[in-house]
């Protein structure tokens, strides 16, 4: 029991003062780049989508 009590106390300490968490501004910042991100990967897959679409439905056709 003892082993648990420390474990969570020196994760307690490390996470008050070793880590360093970002500010309201880094975080927005970083979120507003992952969501543009994330927009602009699912512009390119349905890019993409719609071209492989056209494209098999012409193969289709010509048969």
């Amino acid at each position: 029991m003892n082993k648990l009590t420390a474990y969570f106390r020196e994760s307690y300490t490390e996470l008050v003062t070793k880590v360093s968490w970002p500010t309201w501004d880094e975080l927005m910042n970083s979120a507003i780049v992952v969501a543009t991100a994330a927009l602009v990967m699912a512009a390119f897959v349905w890019v993409m989508d719609e071209a492989s679409r056209l494209v098999l439905e012409t193969f289709y056709k010509s048969f």
